[in-house]
């Protein structure tokens, strides 16, 4: 096990801080602390606990209810075998780690000291600690109002209760700096270190840099097709039917590549056959308390008849009168634009000009406040339906988000398309909304969680030097934790996927009338390595580790915008001059003909991504292998202890019927 190391307390390494408010009782407190060192026999989590120390300014109001909470070496052992952990075995394939083969796993030696990343160790004690349960409890101790019932979660129950502050894992000081410096500290280019970010921030987090990554590259051919394009071909903005049938094949051809680069980086990192864990309620479901026939026990029940209710009667009517709010602002931007312009044909001057960009300006800045205020509502309201698991919740937020913001950035593109025929306001509008949201999200991205780390580092530093001086600016380990306490909380990958679902709408959908968008979104793209890198590192406290197999549900949400993206390259191909030279004559010609290509290239498009594996050929003839070799071994299992089990007869000889029964 790899850690920081606490020098007052040898042989303990801290894994996890747990936070809980001030005013907690001592009884509540020391009966939580009771439960988490207990043994599991006796139903506790079997963990170490120590209190954090007093920082250097005792003349600070500081909290002291701040624990340090680490594991033996047997203890993480047993824990990566009930989480599911794999781990490489010594013929190079990825296993389920078990302790009864544990000298069989590669990298296991003498008593596995260094055998588990810390963000692994961390995963592991987070899940006993998450599976700590209330046995005979009404409540917890000094606290009458928190109820509890045997088998609640106690950690989830004080969370929702606000006792609990925040639970989150130690950063790794050394090993954090060597991340650094090959992530994001020099600039080079060449491909990131995703190994590396995978073993200290866990699946979820690698595979969202890996993907960041790919769609770069991927959208080099499009950049490098489309400078050229849009610099000979600037003014003339029908010649773009190569463009576009370029973009067709584009968004489908590496959205299939890139889930068998999913699908390896998955089995490299073991979680490709991980049997996904038993979800628990979520910290704010509530409900009346009955019993749970999967369960067992007795746990907080809520109508599924309710919720929907409150689904179709009040979250859909309140989406929908958001998307027309959308349709009303985006009519004022018409109207401003039309009022630009009427100005700029009166008398045609320079600064005239400049003013028939103010009101695309204008509408990208209200769009992205539109979409901040909609988040907080949609967020609200999903936790209002009371859903029972964090996969359901995160689901209908994701479903929420996307259909507004798809809606609220793309409405006034695919009307100026479509209805208006526009292709040189259509030209400006995608790159006014286009360059405004890459400088709002830069700003607040890289500038301002910069400026935010700065300032509270200068803070610590400050106030440690009122009691000496530090020459290598190295924290102790009170004020570390203090420091890191202080830090934001990582809200997980939602918004990045989200700003890069939009990027790729942006691209596949309205790029061949405005080529350069894929040079702007590689450009975009490499700031924005380098500013998530800072901030996962050095801005947001440490993420717990997420063992993810992909992207999740963002794979289908890319997957539904290149189909958009094949309806409306194909629909702007059809528009296009050369295309109408065809049929000058009959206008329903067209629009026939269109459709039925359009539909052809859709199945097209379907029976590619059924010839396109998914999962290379040499994974899956590993993970065959795997399950071969398991079967196998259970079939040698069954028999020696069947043998064992069975009598010979006296004759020793066997029967046809025993025989035929191996």
């Amino acid at each position: 096990m790899e850690g920081s190391g606490d020098n007052s307390s040898p042989g303990f390494t801290p894994l996890v801080v747990l936070e809980l408010a001030s005013d907690t009782k001592e009884e509540a407190i020391q009966w939580l602390l009771n439960r988490i060192e207990d043994s599991q026999q006796n139903g506790g989590a079997e963990l170490l606990v120590k209190q954090l120390g007093p920082g250097v300014s005792a003349e600070e109001k500081e909290n002291p209810n701040i624990f340090l909470v680490g594991s033996s070496r047997q203890r993480l052992l047993s824990g990566a075998e009930d989480v599911g952990l794999f781990k490489e075995f010594s013929d190079g394939s990825m296993r389920a780690f078990t302790c009864a083969n544990k000298h069989n796993f590669r990298d296991f030696k003498g008593d596995g000291d260094s055998f588990f990343s810390m963000a692994e160790c961390q995963y592991i004690v987070k899940h006993e600690l998450d599976t700590l349960r209330a046995k005979d409890e009404t409540h917890v101790p000094g606290h009458s109002q928190v109820k509890l019932y045997p088998g609640k979660s106690i950690i989830r129950r004080l969370q929702s209760k606000g006792i609990l502050i925040q639970m989150f894992p130690l950063h790794e000081k050394e090993e954090l700096k060597r991340l650094c410096f090959s992530w994001y500290k020099k600039v080079k280019f060449t491909f990131q270190p995703l190994d590396d970010i995978r073993h200290y921030f866990g699946e979820g987090q690698a595979f969202y840099f890996g993907f960041l990554e790919y769609f770069t590259f991927a959208l080099l051919p499009m950049a490098l097709i489309g400078l050229p394009y849009y610099l000979f071909d600037w003014e003339d903005y029908d010649k773009y039917v190569v463009f576009a049938v370029f973009n067709l094949v584009w968004c489908t051809v590496i959205l299939e590549l890139w889930k068998r680069c999913s699908a390896s980086l998955a089995y490299r990192w073991g979680t490709l056959s991980r049997k996904r864990a038993f979800e628990e309620p979520r910290p704010g479901f509530h409900g009346i308390l009955g019993f749970n026939p999967v369960t067992g026990r007795e746990e907080p029940l809520y109508p599924t008849a309710k919720r929907h209710l409150r689904i179709y009667l009040v979250s859909l009517p309140f989406v929908l009168l958001c998307l027309y709010m959308s349709l009303y602002v985006m009519m004022i931007y018409f109207r401003m634009e039309g009022w630009a312009l009427s100005i700029h044909s009166e008398e045609p001057t320079f600064w005239t000009e400049i003013l028939l960009y103010i009101p695309s300006v204008i509408y990208a800045v209200v769009i992205e406040i539109m979409n901040l205020l909609y988040r907080y509502a949609a967020e609200f309201l999903t936790e209002w339906e009371n859903h029972r698991l964090e996969s359901s919740y995160q689901n209908h937020l994701v479903l929420k988000v996307l259909v507004f913001n798809f809606f609220n950035c793309f409405a006034s593109l695919f009307y100026i398309a479509f209805i208006m025929h526009d292709m040189a306001l259509l030209r400006q509008s995608l790159a006014t909304l286009l360059l405004t949201s890459q400088i709002l999200n830069q700003f607040m991205e890289a500038f301002l969680p910069y400026w935010l780390q700065r300032r509270r580092n200068k803070k610590m530093i400050h106030k440690l030097k009122r009691r000496r001086t530090l020459e290598d600016k190295e924290l102790p380990l009170e004020e570390q934790v203090r420091l890191e306490a202080s830090m934001s909380t990582y809200l997980g990958t939602f918004d990045d996927y989200l700003e890069q679902f939009l990027l790729f709408g942006y691209v596949s959908l309205f790029s061949c009338v405005y080529p350069l968008a894929a040079v702007l979104v590689v450009l975009n793209n490499i700031t924005e390595v380098y500013s998530d890198a800072f901030k996962m590192c050095r801005v947001f406290k440490r993420p717990f580790s997420d063992p993810a197999a992909n992207i999740g549900v963002w794979q289908l949400a890319f997957e539904a915008m290149s189909v958009i993206a094949v309806v409306t390259n194909f629909a702007l191909i059809g528009m296009s001059p050369q295309v109408r030279a065809y049929f000058p004559e009959s206008e329903t010609h067209l629009i026939l003909w269109t459709v039925a290509i359009e539909h052809g290239l859709l199945a097209f498009k379907f029976i590619l991504c059924f010839l396109i594996p998914d999962v290379p050929k040499y994974i899956q003839i590993k993970l065959a292998r795997l399950e071969f070799e398991s079967l196998e071994a259970l079939k040698k299992k069954r028999y020696l202890h069947r043998r064992k089990c069975w009598k010979p007869r006296s004759s020793g000889k066997w029967s046809s019927e025993e025989k035929s029964s191996y």
